[in-house]
């Protein structure tokens, strides 16, 4: 009996534990539920103040928005009321502009057709004076045209005198180139033609072929010929022979005891033909005659 009186005592000790253990447990359980209820309150007012926070904001929002708007449609209305008046004015501006170059234009078109017509008059006044007096001219021409070929056919008489005369002329030369004559020159050169007076001096120019310079010296006296000096030292008029000194080239040569008519030759630089004196005359301490000089200069080689 004692042992079943402990184990019974002992079993309502464990029961009496596990009672209170699940005691505490169900305040606990309890009181988490209500913190929890609590806080849950809580959270539902926080929730609704925001939720009022919000919308008086919105509302806020809209009428700070609806104002904006409201004053931005009032600056629009204006400005378009503007731009209609400143289209209305400048229309009217451009009509009246329209009207007035319409009437200058008018005006400017009446002027010009007074002047064209009065600028055609007196275009067609000038076109009359023109065509009298190139009438006049024309008469005037047409007598002096008469008198020029009145004048042609005179000149063309003279040009057929001269033709002939040139022709005549033309003979004579000829004539005369033919009593020209060559020589050998003292240095042993065969001279061009020789003249052995005037006329034949005047033939020899009138050929071209060279340069002829006359001379008329006496005795002792420097004579500057062309581009050399002659000087005569000695006049034989019975024996018909000279001598003479000749300065070319700064070289001075002696030319002794030459005859009339004789080529007396000498090379200055600068030419491929030698110079030729010739002393058509010889008197007492005087002789007379010509220089030949070539009329191409080309240096000898």
């Amino acid at each position: 009996m004692g042992i079943n009186e402990n184990e019974t005592r002992m079993e309502a000790t464990g029961m009496s534990k596990t009672i209170i253990a699940l005691g505490v447990g169900l305040a606990v359980a309890l009181a988490g539920d209500g913190y929890l209820m609590v806080r849950s309150n809580n959270l539902n007012d926080e929730i609704a103040r925001a939720q009022a926070g919000t919308q008086a904001q919105i509302s806020k929002l809209n009428e700070v928005t609806g104002n904006m708007i409201r004053q931005e449609q009032a600056r629009v209305d204006q400005f378009a009321q503007q731009v209609k008046q400143d289209v209305k004015g400048v229309s009217d501006s451009a009509n009246s502009a329209i009207r007035r170059a319409r009437q200058e234009a008018e005006k400017s078109d009446h002027e010009l057709s007074a002047k064209i017509a009065e600028q055609q008059q007196h275009v067609a006044s000038e076109l009359t004076q023109i065509k009298d007096t190139t009438s006049s001219k024309f008469n005037e021409v047409a007598t002096d045209v008469n008198s020029v070929k009145t004048n042609v056919d005179g000149v063309k008489a003279n040009v057929e005198n001269v033709k002939a005369t040139v022709a005549t002329a033309q003979s004579d030369i000829e004539k005369t180139r033919l009593d020209l004559h060559r020589a050998m020159g003292d240095m042993g050169v065969m001279s061009g033609l020789i003249a052995t007076n005037s006329k034949d001096l005047v033939a020899l120019r009138a050929l071209g072929e060279r340069n002829y310079f006359e001379f008329d010296m006496t005795k002792q006296s420097a004579k500057k010929v062309g581009d050399i000096t002659l000087t005569l030292k000695k006049a034989d008029p019975k024996r018909n022979r000279f001598t003479m000194d000749v300065l070319a080239d700064d070289r001075r040569l002696e030319k002794k005891d030459k005859t009339i008519n004789e080529p007396v030759q000498l090379y200055v630089a600068g030419n491929v033909q030698p110079y030729e004196i010739v002393v058509n005359t010889v008197t007492k301490d005087h002789i007379t005659g010509y220089l030949s000089t070539p009329k191409v200069k080309v240096a000898r080689r």
